[in-house]
């Protein structure tokens, strides 16, 4: 109706809100249930009378958790966005149940002071249904106690409820060391009360068994695994018909590794569309992807799928040998798999054993005819010399073995001319203690060796690793003053993500610690 009369040009006067005196000060203001202006109401009306100025929160110092009464216990660091102030303030104080929270918000204190001062915003009816809006600033006294699996934790390190086993039988620790980034990154192992690593794997202890299953959950999201659990009974109460039991979940790694060299069963290679018999492990996620580097034809092979029938590498990396590459040619388009370019290529390639000493070349086909040229370096398995004792390589009758299968491009030169020099960047480690069976001089000097390759692997390979991985800014590294001035010469791409990431001093002695053991 109002459009209707504006526009047949008739004058549509204003509205406007009326205003009443208050009945205190006598100051102009708009209506409300008191009649008083908010000055006056809250000169005789405090809406935070009864709000308590001073309370306690329980804090954990080993797990920096906090009591969520009654028995609930939140991982938050201080001035953290969780939990918020409000909630703090609202689970610590019953006395707010009755007022409404508008804001909250830290105020510093000094940290050392076992005081946190937090600044809130209440609402709350006054007089007659008018609504008052007030702060309130509530200190609070930081108690340390220990929350349930620490004090257990430190009353026994034996006093675990639930342990996972894991376990992968091959003969280096590649695998783990990706997993622990991962476990890292995603804080899946935060509850466990101790993490210990053996000769043949790490072993988790969890106070209860949620957590243990949780964590077992994720790494059958992340790697390829076959799980059993397993209880024993601690304890019982026949009156009250209470039991305590421990739990132990064994779970077991596919030994399938990237790089590696597959003879594929015959029963696995009809599955998949007659694919191979000769593959190459390509990617392990929570399948594996297997690539034909003589016609490029790809499959993924599920956990489920290959437990069904488990094989094993007909060679690991251990293996590689070292190419020289003579001449390329036949290339073919492009074609790109889960996240890797791969080229289909002849080239004739001769062992830098021989190079030189003998004319004994190889005319091959590979996977890689996007990165190789002439004079190349390039890692791969010689079969021409290799002593194969493979079963699965006796099913398959009149089956020629080709001389040799290229698996990636060798970074040595580059690699020597790094020699010395400090990385920009560095990976985060887990605390972990070490089991008698995996001490030893022998046994350190392997592991550090074996945890330097996978670093190595990491700036020559970084595609598809290091999106899952978290990479911190090496405090310690000096760029040389003689920057070495070919291209590709960096150690990784990686200024964009190490740029605001850095390992505080505690994580740092963390560390070291756990490299020192």
């Amino acid at each position: 109706m109002d459009m209707d009369m504006a526009s047949s040009g008739m004058f549509v006067p204003p509205q406007t809100l009326g205003t009443v005196l208050c009945c205190i000060c006598g100051v102009p203001m708009e209506p409300n249930p008191a009649n008083m202006c908010a000055r006056c109401l809250r000169s005789r009306v405090d809406i935070t009378e009864g709000l308590p100025r001073h309370a306690a929160i329980v804090h954990c110092p080993e797990c920096s958790s906090w009591l969520q009464p009654p028995r609930s216990w939140l991982r938050a660091e201080l001035e953290s966005p969780a939990p918020s102030p409000s909630a703090c303030a609202a689970s610590t104080n019953p006395y707010l149940a009755s007022c409404a929270l508008v804001h909250g918000e830290f105020v510093w204190t000094e940290p050392h002071s076992k005081r946190i001062h937090v600044k809130l915003r209440v609402q709350r009816e006054a007089l007659h249904g008018a609504i008052l809006e007030q702060s309130h600033l509530v200190e609070f006294t930081v108690q340390d106690r220990l929350c349930e699996s620490c004090s257990r934790a430190q009353a026994s390190p034996d006093q675990w409820v639930a342990a996972v086993q894991l376990r992968q039988h091959v003969p280096h620790r590649r695998t783990f060391f990706f997993l622990e980034q991962l476990i890292l990154r995603h804080g899946a192992a935060a509850r466990a009360v101790r993490i210990k690593e053996t000769s043949s794997g790490v072993d988790f202890f969890f106070g209860h068994r949620s957590h243990a299953m949780k964590f077992v959950e994720f790494v059958s999201g992340v790697v390829p695994v076959r799980r059993r659990s397993d209880k024993q009974l601690v304890s019982h109460d026949t009156k009250s018909n209470n039991y305590n039991y421990k739990y132990t979940f064994s779970v077991e790694i596919c030994p399938i590794c990237r790089e590696d060299l597959i003879c594929l069963p015959p029963k696995v290679s009809n599955s998949l569309g007659n694919l191979g018999p000769l593959v190459i492990c390509a990617k392990v996620s929570n399948s594996i992807l297997l690539v034909d580097p003589e016609t490029l034809r790809t499959a993924f092979l599920d956990a489920d799928e290959y437990w069904r029938t488990p094989f094993g590498a007909l060679l690991s990396s251990r293996q590689l040998v070292e190419f020289i590459v003579l001449d390329v040619k036949e290339k073919t388009p492009e074609v790109t798999v889960s996240g890797s370019r791969y080229c289909l290529a002849r080239v004739e390639v001769a062992r830098m054993s021989d190079f030189g000493q003998n004319d004994t070349t190889f005319d091959i086909k590979t996977h890689l005819g996007h990165l190789l040229k002439e004079g190349d370096v390039v890692l791969g398995y010689d079969l021409y010399s290799a002593n194969s004792n493979d079963v699965e390589m006796d099913k398959y009758k009149g089956f020629e073995l080709p001389y040799a299968i290229l698996i990636k491009k060798s970074y040595e030169e580059k690699r020597q001319r790094k020699h010395g020099k400090q990385r920009k960047w560095r990976l985060k480690r887990m605390q972990m203690e070490v089991d008698d069976g995996a001490r030893g001089r022998g046994s350190e000097e392997k592991r550090n060796n074996e945890y330097e390759e996978f670093l190595r692997e990491l700036e020559e390979n970084p595609t598809g690793m290091l999106d899952q991985m978290t990479i911190y800014k090496n405090k310690d590294h000096r760029p040389s003053e003689t920057a070495s001035m070919l291209s590709g010469d960096d150690d990784l791409p990686l200024d964009e993500l190490i740029s605001k990431l850095e390992l505080s001093d505690d994580e740092e002695g963390e560390e070291d610690e756990d490299m020192a053991q």
